[in-house]
């Protein structure tokens, strides 16, 4: 699955790809990936030692996070979830178990399940310890390959002005740890992929 070239094509062929794998994924086996991702990402330090982590709902055939929510919302982590906004960038509000999230139909998106709760306006991302990316593949200089749809470019840009950095990661099945993702000039690395078979941590770049 690993490309070897650069640019924006590539990119959407990657895509592709990784999209059409997911989709031949049965439900029993994104439930068991899901269970298995959730073990290895708690056991991470960065999430353990963590007071507020910035993470996402999957949707779909996403590696699930559910029970990874539940879980940091358990051990009483503040968890703070994205809501979408008119111009793709994020808003956030808090986790407070699964019946705090609601259904809502974005124009031109699958449904999302978002947070209820008070709005904390975008940079509220900033008092997270480590954010946790939705993404689709991740190579082995740390470069993620996103949806392109830039909300999480705008996050990641916030994130640059932050005192403490915060720890990024993604989140991918097994596959998806690839060779090369072509990368553009403003892509920020992350510091760790989570899979259902364990952690694997990057050099930090300037970070």
């Amino acid at each position: 699955m690993a490309q070897t070239g650069s640019g924006k094509g590539n990119k959407r062929t990657l895509r592709g790809e990784i999209l059409a794998v997911r989709r031949g994924l049965t439900a029993g086996d994104a439930q068991k990936a899901a269970a298995a991702l959730a073990e290895h990402a708690l056991e991470l330090s960065e999430l353990s030692t963590a007071r507020a982590v910035a993470a996402y709902v999957s949707v779909g055939t996403e590696p699930g996070t559910h029970a990874l929510l539940d879980a940091l919302h358990a051990r009483g982590t503040r968890v703070l979830l994205p809501v979408l906004l008119p111009d793709n960038d994020l808003d956030w509000a808090a986790y407070d178990g699964p019946d705090s999230l609601v259904e809502v139909q974005h124009p031109g998106r699958m449904t999302l399940l978002e947070p209820a709760g008070e709005r904390l306006g975008p940079d509220a991302v900033l008092e997270a310890d480590a954010v946790l990316l939705p993404g689709l593949a991740v190579d082995e200089r740390g470069t993620r390959l996103g949806r392109g749809g830039g909300s999480y470019d705008r996050v990641l840009t916030r994130l640059e002005r932050a005192a403490v950095p915060s720890a990024l990661v993604v989140l991918l099945y097994d596959s998806e740890v690839v060779a090369h993702v072509p990368g553009e000039a403003h892509d920020r690395p992350v510091h760790a992929v989570v899979t259902p078979s364990g952690t694997r941590r990057f050099v930090r770049h300037g970070v």
